[in-house]
């Protein structure tokens, strides 16, 4: 089947937090907050869900299950959901884990609260990288517990590497109890080697640490690349927690579904205790992510094909235009990290200059990203290659504008 990674899909009046939520997300606002550009005027390269259309296959599954017309309440009381997962993992990570292990959630962000709450006492801390994802230390907030955090070390060529000596003695604070490690990590997209990855594990186990590994991002990878899950690397380490879902793989994220494999039995019970769905999860929810680990692979094959041309696109486009930005095509995620600390070193808001002179959404910065992400905007590029630059020739016309100010000012 052929698939249209190009058609334009009008989102608005959906309720869509891409389109009507952004406000609150980006600006910590609400309608009272004005732009020079219409609501609809925006190219939106901000949260991280996707233009395309989901997997006609995964609609006609959807439309299947809507022909059956009753959704009562739904759980897992079978094996075709695990079986079609676990096929997943063997297939593209040569890896697999037993079903009772299996627990879903709807979301990764709720199970970040959860076993945050349920890890952690008051005086204890979680340890993250930075950049991170910003719901990491939502979810300490949350427990009312403290963050530790280990800053990414940049490489000349823009790409990011962990400072293992710094994150062992993070790891060494007798304070740490659980680590929040993202593989592939966002919002930096990188994936980490074998090494690196036992590296980590030997540090975590060395000091008898809780570990959520987040995979979330681990489908969405440059082609020839295959994903190492660190349940792999740490096979026999109970104190290891893995999280993935079809959601950013699928565009499903609205359906709201996640897998959260869960190694300790003691924990495994807690956290089923503390459901507060009491394992019910959403008909069409369920159908979405079975029908997506089980016939949704030459989609998602298509999908990462395209993608890969929008990141050689988009390093270009920058290379030939605005050569001071500092990006680097990251081996996984659709979203690009660049840095714009030479093309606006006066702008510290970064996000409020977009909007307001390019009529660009996007994220970037230590309010967003907790730390170490000063200068740099994250770029969703899961749309339509011709969006992208329309969104890109906004950028530097705004760039080349506020440069040519700023010249004039200092003459």
């Amino acid at each position: 089947m052929t698939y249209n990674f190009d058609e334009i899909i009008d989102r608005r009046h959906t309720n869509a937090l891409n389109t009507d939520g952004f406000r609150g997300y980006i600006f910590h606002a609400g309608p009272e907050k004005v732009f020079p550009y219409k609501d609809e005027e925006f190219v939106r390269m901000w949260v991280a869900d996707m233009e395309f259309g989901v997997a006609p296959e995964i609609l006609d599954a959807l439309r299947g299950r809507i022909d059956r017309r009753i959704f009562g309440y739904t759980g897992l009381y079978d094996d075709e959901y695990y079986n079609a997962f676990s096929s997943w993992c063997w297939t593209h990570y040569d890896w697999t884990f037993p079903k009772e292990q299996l627990c879903v959630t709807p979301g990764i962000i709720p199970a970040l609260y959860q076993l945050t709450e349920t890890l952690c006492t008051k005086d204890e801390k979680v340890l993250v990288n930075t950049p991170a994802y910003g719901y990491f230390v939502h979810a300490a907030e949350y427990a009312g517990v403290g963050v530790l955090t280990s800053p990414l070390k940049k490489r000349p060529d823009g790409t990011f590497e962990a400072d293992f000596a710094d994150f062992e003695r993070k790891c060494a604070d007798p304070a740490c109890k659980l680590v929040f490690w993202c593989n592939p990590q966002n919002p930096t997209g990188r994936m980490w080697t074998e090494e690196e990855l036992r590296q980590a594990a030997a540090i975590i186990e060395k000091y008898n640490l809780w570990v959520v590994s987040d995979e979330i991002h681990c489908d969405l990878i440059r082609r020839g690349r295959r994903h190492i899950p660190m349940a792999r690397v740490m096979a026999d380490y109970p104190k290891l927690i893995t999280c993935m879902a079809p959601s950013k793989t699928f565009n499903l994220a609205g359906l709201a579904f996640s897998n959260i494999i869960i190694r300790d039995r003691a924990l495994r019970r807690r956290f089923r205790e503390r459901d507060k769905l009491f394992g019910m999860v959403n008909p069409l929810s369920l159908t979405a992510a079975k029908a997506a680990y089980e016939v949704g692979g030459p989609w998602h094959e298509a999908l990462k094909e395209y993608l890969d041309g929008n990141f050689a696109f988009v390093k270009d486009f920058l290379a030939r235009e605005l050569p001071d930005a500092v990006m680097y095509i990251p081996e996984a995620t659709y979203l690009a990290w660049v840095d714009m600390g030479k093309c606006l070193p006066e702008t510290a808001d970064l996000p409020d200059f977009f909007a307001n002179r390019a009529g660009v959404l996007l994220e970037g910065g230590n309010a967003l990203f907790v730390g170490n992400a000063a200068g740099y905007v994250r770029l969703n590029l899961a749309m339509p290659r011709s969006v992208i630059e329309t969104g890109l020739t906004r950028m530097v016309n705004a760039i080349r504008a506020e440069r040519g100010g700023a010249d004039s000012a200092a003459k």
